[in-house]
């Protein structure tokens, strides 16, 4: 059973899927065991006091430094012993410290196909370059901005004369599944390395 931490600094929404998932034995072999968020008041921490999951507020804006903030918010994910962590609307870049304490075992999710439009405001990107697919990437991350390997991708057409908040609802429909998919793939046992790229294996029922 693999032990899940989730990190977020807002409404949640993804992780919000993400919990109804495992409680609809979507995603198997698998225990969410906490979240841990950078500020108070969140999206993210109600659906955990609903669901019945411990939090932990790490409040960034209480350190007088981001390496006080970063040694805090290590130990509170670290205490909760996690298998896989998933960053569910996490805004803040995580320390290359914390990265490789967990190697291959925290997930992203980018509103973009990745490698393109890495960062900030990705769907404000993609417009501004005009193109005509977009989508959303999950991938492993690694000490680089949204460069780690890549586990699952979905692509969303943009309509002609689409804007930001447009972009971004279509991308938002097709992340929750995007997620889903990925974490009961990592739980499964079925994500395996081949240099850079991340083959997925056939399931029992294939």
């Amino acid at each position: 059973m693999a032990r899940i931490v989730a990190l977020a600094s807002g409404k949640g929404t993804n992780f919000r899927a993400l919990l109804e998932a495992a409680a609809e034995g979507r995603i198997f072999e698998a225990e969410f065991v906490g979240l841990v968020v950078d500020r108070p008041h969140t999206g993210a921490e109600e659906a955990a006091h609903e669901a019945g999951i411990e939090c932990t507020v790490v409040d960034y804006k209480s350190f007088a430094s981001r390496k006080e903030y970063d040694q805090a918010f290590a130990k509170a994910v670290a205490d909760y012993a996690p298998d896989l962590i998933v960053a569910a609307g996490y805004m803040r870049i995580l320390d290359d410290d914390f990265v490789r304490s967990y190697p291959n075992r925290i997930l992203n999710i980018h509103p973009s196909l990745l490698p393109a439009f890495p960062g900030l405001h990705a769907q404000r990107q993609a417009l501004e370059y005009g193109v005509k697919v977009s989508g959303c990437t999950v991938h492993f991350v690694d000490e680089g901005l949204d460069s780690g390997p890549i586990v699952v991708q979905r692509a969303v057409s943009v309509p002609e004369g689409a804007d930001e908040a447009q972009l971004t609802a279509l991308i938002r429909s097709v992340e929750h599944e995007s997620y889903i998919e990925a974490v009961s793939l990592f739980c499964e046992g079925r994500l395996r390395f081949d240099d850079r790229r991340v083959v997925i294996l056939p399931g029992r029922e294939e």
